[in-house]
């Protein structure tokens, strides 16, 4: 076993470095993939958990509207688990394969994520297959629950991968010794600093994602004058849901910002623009970095300064406590913070609109939202946010990675020391480009079709459920 590893790093030396063509190949690559997946993700975490409300409020009321909708959701939610598990598969062929200089020093460091994340798949597979095809064979409450441990399991998922994310910003758990990982502790890797703030915030932007973009489509239906209660409810459900979710989003948001300004200054500095250590510190929207300065946004006198600390004296480290050669792209890093807080914003005016319609008629969803053209407006902002909260989720992982550059373990490995040696890495980027492309139509093919199917007929236990107890 030393002989092979002595043979395997005698080849990884006699390499050498990536071009930095195959770099920029590897990078995007990873990036598009995981840009793909990660909405497929959102989805597997929050459609199941609005599937299950749609069907207990079905049980409890005995309202078919939400019988039906829970179906629909159901097969839309098989089919993207599906499309989800193809694309996770490339995603991990691509981190050994692209970057074996990463999972070879420290794979026995971060393995236990996702192995965790393996059994919470296999886990969210099993009882999705029996509640797609156990529908009419059990009870309504019995049902219900078989759809418990898919909510559970997907969460769990995203949680497990985020925290393998969070240990590249924070790596722990191990010990360096004459350039070799040893005295490894997996539990501590994973549990790092960094993972409680990232995985709530990643956790509750699934929610947001997978409920604006399906209350984006009902919304959309509900502007061509489909306002029955099968199209109501199923814009309510999944915009109620985010709506309630997107404050606490903003709280945890600053939460991470503050873990930053301790843990990792330098991302801090770079996602703010503040290339200079100093009290004060201005908040700068939008701008370009320039010759060392943040150019043409707009300053909110002493604003991070006290966003940081509460108080204009807080000190604010920049970009000069750290060389210029780790320095991440700040402008890229800047302009993608102040996207993901703009479309939060926005995001959260949608939710106080819907908030006052209820306040002030208790009827929101039924064509009257604060009047009737307040209330199409209001449903084409609507149709829109879906699209806000993707943006706002990439948005929010191109901070978390690009920040971290050059380094893809914090402080410990650069990029280029990780990625693949062996040239042509392009023609792989092409063809993973082919790949997502096809799996791209074929999803968006057959959502379509299933969406223009009839509804499906209830079952006879799903018309009178009055015999059932209430769950």
């Amino acid at each position: 076993m030393q002989a092979d590893l002595t043979t395997a790093h005698t080849w990884w030396d006699a390499a050498g470095p990536a071009t930095p063509g195959d770099l920029k190949a590897a990078r995007a690559q990873m990036g598009f993939s995981l840009a793909w997946h990660i909405i497929l993700a959102c989805l597997g975490v929050g459609l199941p958990l609005l599937t299950l409300t749609a069907e207990w409020i079905g049980v409890r009321t005995g309202q078919p509207s939400y019988q039906l909708l829970a179906r629909r959701w159901a097969r839309a939610m098989g089919v993207l688990f599906a499309v989800g598990a193809v694309s996770g598969t490339i995603l991990s062929f691509e981190m050994g394969l692209l970057w074996p200089g990463l999972m070879g020093r420290y794979g026995q460091v971060i393995g236990l994520p996702f192995a965790m994340e393996g059994i919470a798949f296999f886990i969210e597979a099993i009882f999705l297959g029996i509640y797609l095809y156990a529908w009419d064979r059990l009870p309504p409450r019995i049902h219900l629950l078989t759809g418990v441990p898919i909510v559970i399991a997907g969460i769990a998922s995203a949680f497990f991968v985020v925290c393998a994310n969070a240990w590249m910003n924070q790596p722990r758990g191990f010990t360096m010794r004459a350039g070799q990982v040893v005295d490894v502790d997996p539990l501590a890797a994973m549990l790092n600093p960094a993972s409680p703030p990232q995985t709530v915030h990643m956790i509750l932007a699934a929610l947001m994602v997978a409920g604006f973009l399906t209350a984006g489509v009902y919304a959309v239906a509900l502007l061509r004058g489909r306002n029955d209660s099968y199209h109501r409810a199923g814009f309510l459900i999944p915009f109620v849901l985010a709506a309630v979710v997107t404050p606490f989003q903003l709280v945890v948001g600053d939460w991470a910002a503050r873990f930053l300004a301790e843990f990792q200054p330098t991302k801090l500095a770079a996602m703010e623009g503040v290339f200079s250590t100093s009290s004060h510190v201005p908040l700068t929207l939008a701008g370009i970095a320039r010759d060392g300065h943040l150019r043409y946004g707009i300053e909110v006198p002493n604003g991070l300064s006290l966003l940081v600390g509460y108080s204009p004296n807080t000190v604010v480290e920049g970009l000069d406590q750290v060389p210029v050669s780790e320095h991440p792209p700040v402008t890229i890093t800047h302009l993608a913070f102040d996207t993901m807080v703009g479309m939060g914003m926005f995001l959260l005016f949608l939710g106080v609109w819907m908030l006052l319609a209820w306040s002030r008629t208790r009827r929101v969803g039924d064509g009257d939202v604060l009047g009737r053209r307040a209330s199409r407006l209001f449903l084409m902002l609507c149709s829109m946010s879906g699209v806000a909260a993707v943006i706002a989720m990439e948005a929010g992982w191109t901070v978390t990675e690009e920040g971290r550059q050059p380094w893809v373990v914090w402080g410990l490995m650069n990029v280029r020391d990780a990625v693949n040696p062996a040239p042509g890495l392009m023609v792989g980027l092409w063809l993973v480009l082919g790949v997502y492309a096809a799996m791209t139509v074929a999803t968006v093919y057959v959502l379509r079709r299933l969406s223009r199917e009839q509804p499906v007929p209830l079952a006879p236990q799903e018309r009178d459920v009055s015999s059932y107890p209430v769950v």
